[in-house]
């Protein structure tokens, strides 16, 4: 045998022994499962009365034209906003939330016979107004009524701010999350390990029903509205390792 020959075959040897020796570095090499796991939702509620008000209120006026209505539904709408300055609702919390023009139209006869015609004009103007002083609602809401407003009435009340109500439910939530997650390791026999994960679902508001209606002003005119508590509730779930 030469030894170009000799050296040949040693190579091959070298390179089948290396490639047998590299399957089980890469089978170590492989990822890993993952660890096993718990997995369970949190739930935070906190439930605080409200210190606003949100009015939707609208001026609706009807005329032959749409020029006449819509002057009529001018005047009568300064009249409301000057109305509510002067009750202390500052201009910011003040917004047009909707303006509409539409054609009224006539039926036709009792033959119903031929196309409806315009008959006249109706003009909506709507107003979103924060009241900041509960106190304040039902007077506003009554003085704007005697003013011209003759459509809406929408009512919702709020939270001005909403910061510390969230933070709490947040943190309720989490201390849900892990107080469930204990209960299954327990009951699993297993020893609860690190958070690996937190995740926030969402975040609900719903209004709570008060025990009987609220006067919101002294003046026997005021609109009696009951405030009552809103709750909010936000889920999280939270993922644990099982400890070895």
């Amino acid at each position: 045998m030469s030894n170009r020959l000799a050296f040949a075959l040693a190579g091959t040897v070298l390179v089948g022994a290396a490639a047998l020796l590299s399957v089980p570095a890469a089978a170590q090499q492989s990822p890993s499962q993952p660890s096993p796991r718990i997995s369970v939702t949190g739930e935070g509620e906190v439930n605080v009365a409200p210190d606003m008000a949100i009015l939707n209120l609208t001026v609706l006026r009807e005329a032959e034209t749409a020029r006449v209505a819509l002057t009529a539904n001018n005047d009568a709408m300064k009249q409301v906003l000057a109305a509510l300055k002067e009750s202390g609702v500052a201009e910011r919390d003040l917004q047009t939330s909707g303006l509409s023009i539409q054609p009224r139209y006539a039926q036709p006869g009792k033959d119903r016979s031929g196309e409806p015609k315009i008959a006249g004009y109706s003009v909506s103007n709507a107003l979103t107004v924060r009241v900041r002083n509960l106190a304040d609602a039902g007077g506003i809401l009554d003085k704007a009524v005697g003013l011209g407003v003759n459509q809406g009435g929408g009512i919702a009340f709020v939270k001005d701010d909403m910061k510390p109500t969230l933070t709490e439910a947040r943190k309720r939530a989490v201390a849900d999350a892990v107080a469930r997650a204990k209960t299954l390791a327990e009951a699993a026999d297993v020893k609860l390990g690190k958070i690996l994960s937190i995740e926030e679902q969402s975040i609900m508001a719903r209004p709570m029903p008060y025990g009987g209606a609220v006067r919101m002003a002294a003046s026997d005119a005021a609109v009696p509205l009951a405030s009552g508590e809103n709750t909010y509730r936000t889920q999280v779930n939270v993922i644990f390792e099982i400890a070895p």
